[in-house]
């Protein structure tokens, strides 16, 4: 059998003892006794006087004190050797067997990790472990009547911006679907399920979870440009927000809407082994799912809710890729069939642009799932194939994402890319690493789909390449960030020796202090030429200009921004390139709950 690919699918005891035919010499001293008188004879035939021999009354035996000597010598012997073996094993030096250091990747993912530590908001558990972190935006949400503590700062700023930080933790919880070996490997396993948690925990408050019949969804929590004074005019700590900040609802989402499905199904499969949680995240799956097709209606969530002066910091530009990504994500977590037949439906895939073109076609972010849909439904034609009549539009997908990992190789010249090696998915935009780490991560991730089923490789325009050529591509721009590049810097804070130090991030730039720093009072720190307070490790900024340069300045925000999209993206690669342990992807785990397909059998042609 062979796979889409064109490559092989093969995965009676002897006692031995002579003891009765020996001859056994016994040599008598039969010396002649001469007569006595019997007198003489009968004082000789008594029995002679014994030497009276010393004894040593035990209590239970008696036995020779010479006896009882050897015995308890011997005893006293045996233990002082005993002890001094002991002594001899606890304190000599002796050669300890440390484990193998971890590889670059794997430090690198420890590090990004706990940047979303650093960007909790809500009433932080002590297991957190910033210092400078400390409980904030406890009341949000209440001027509206809901409890939406908890939950992720999006940046440097203090706003919660729901359609990226959905995107975040579908991107995590796939990244531990695939290599969940890995994350325990590295010692990370509970840390990004805490992680993860964190953020559905704070989705399901946004709406009515449990109600099929969804009718609004909170968007954003915190505002820019709406009033005065806010997130963005005001620079200080989250803890000491004094500020309004308002909950902003929507009442129709479907971008929103399915990408809110996508993250709680892609997370209830990493919860698998706690059913209770896992069942609550597909029951807020579907009924966000329903809101976002049926019940909201179809106008983008930017235009359903959302102030206009706040509209251009996410504004979601379609919703039918969330459409595809989030249909995928459902049918993975319920194997309900009705999802694959509206994910494989020929209308979708014409909406969603499933067959190419345009400049952005093949770029995944926050804004467009559609590559990342397209990589996630090839992941089921390739290992798990439903057959007839998926079979045509899942083979498309597949096609297409051949074509995208081919547009990633810099020889076909789709994207431009710096002198120093970063790939231009913006096209010379600010914010570049986001899309180079995004990408990396699909394309690291299909090259061990590859592996996992012995695919060497595949063709672009003729030419065959193999399935290690996508890792070296993704290594090429981890490296980058890491930093290979002209700058000789790395834009993952606290990953080598030079690394940005004036990070654009209020909490980070800001001292902990026992009094309150106000509004305006932070501008003096904002301003100031000077390393942040804090090193918000693992945080990876927006990056260099098309120049390969980076200014280090706060000021400077589209270079030195961190954001929890990029961030999450970064973990999904690096998880992905790291060699802490020698598995690759878990080719079974997301199918768990996708029952058998048996092909009904075709009619019998007429007359027979």
């Amino acid at each position: 059998m062979y796979n889409t690919w064109g490559g092989p699918m093969e995965r009676a005891m002897d006692s031995g003892a002579e003891d009765d035919s020996r001859s056994r010499n016994l040599d008598f001293d039969r010396a002649s006794v001469k007569s006595l008188e019997e007198t003489q004879q009968s004082w000789l035939l008594e029995p002679a006087a014994k030497k009276q021999q010393k004894q040593v009354d035990l209590g239970c035996m008696v036995c020779s004190r010479k006896l009882f000597l050897i015995i308890f010598g011997t005893l006293l012997a045996a233990s002082a050797i005993v002890g001094l073996s002991i002594l001899i094993w606890k304190f000599a030096p002796r050669k300890h067997h440390h484990p193998a250091p971890l590889d670059n990747y794997t430090i690198a993912l420890k590090m990004a990790l706990r940047f979303f530590d650093a960007q909790k908001s809500g009433r932080l558990p002590k297991s957190n472990n910033i210092s400078w972190r400390s409980n904030s935006g406890l009341k949000d949400g209440a001027q509206e009547g809901y409890n939406l503590s908890g939950g992720y700062y999006d940046a440097g700023d203090n706003i919660k911006f729901g359609f990226p930080g959905a995107y975040a933790l579908t991107l995590l919880s796939w990244s531990v679907i695939e290599y969940k070996a890995k994350y325990q490997a590295a010692g990370e396993l509970n840390h990004i399920k805490e992680i993860i948690k964190w953020g559905t925990d704070y989705m399901l408050r946004t709406f009515n979870y449990t109600s099929p019949n969804v009718d609004h969804v909170v968007a954003q929590v915190g505002n820019a440009n709406t009033t005065m004074p806010n997130d963005h005019y005001c620079w200080e700590r989250p803890e000491d927000m004094d500020y309004t900040r308002p909950a902003y609802t929507v009442t129709s989402a479907p971008d929103l809407g399915s990408e809110m499905a996508a993250a709680l199904a892609a997370a209830s499969i990493v919860f698998k082994d706690t059913p209770l949680y896992s069942r609550k995240l597909i029951t807020g799956a579907t009924n966000i799912w329903t809101f976002a097709r049926k019940m909201g209606g179809r106008t983008r969530f930017v235009a359903a809710g959302i102030p206009p002066a706040e509209v251009p910091f996410y504004n979601s530009t379609s919703y039918w890729d969330e459409y595809m990504w989030g249909g995928a994500w459902m049918y993975y977590a319920t194997g309900n069939i009705t999802y694959l037949q509206f994910v494989t439906n020929s209308a979708l895939a014409k909406n969603a642009n499933a067959n190419g073109g345009g400049r952005g076609y093949g770029v995944f972010s926050w804004d467009n799932k559609l590559i990342g849909a397209q990589v996630l439904l090839s992941r089921l034609f390739i290992m798990h194939s439903p057959g007839y009549p998926y079979e045509q539009e899942l083979r498309e997908y597949l096609n297409q994402t051949n074509t995208v990992m081919c547009s990633y190789l810099p020889q076909y010249k789709k994207f431009n890319v710096t002198k120093g090696g970063m790939t231009m998915f913006l096209y010379g935009l600010p914010q570049q690493l986001q899309y180079a780490v995004s990408n990396s991560m699909l394309a690291s991730l299909y090259a061990d789909y590859m592996t996992t089923f012995d695919v060497p490789g595949w063709t672009c325009k003729g030419t065959f390449y193999l399935a290690e050529t996508l890792n070296d591509y993704a290594r090429s721009q981890i490296n980058y960030v890491l930093g290979h590049n002209p700058m000789n810097m790395s834009y993952l804070v606290g990953y080598g020796k030079k690394y940005p130090k004036q990070v654009h991030h209020r909490a980070a730039s800001l001292p902990k202090t026992a009094t309150r720093v106000g509004c305006t009072q932070g501008y003096k720190y904002r301003d100031a030429n000077s390393p942040n307070p804090h090193v918000i490790e693992g945080a990876m900024v927006a990056g260099p200009n098309k120049f390969d340069k980076y200014v280090d300045r706060r000021t400077n925000y589209q270079q030195a921004e961190p954001t929890l999209a990029a961030n999450a993206a970064l973990v999904g690669a690096l998880v992905s390139l790291s060699t802490v342990s020698k598995t690759g992807v878990d080719a079974n785990t997301i199918f768990n709950a996708i029952p058998p397909i048996y092909q009904s059998p075709l009619p019998a042609p007429a007359g027979h």
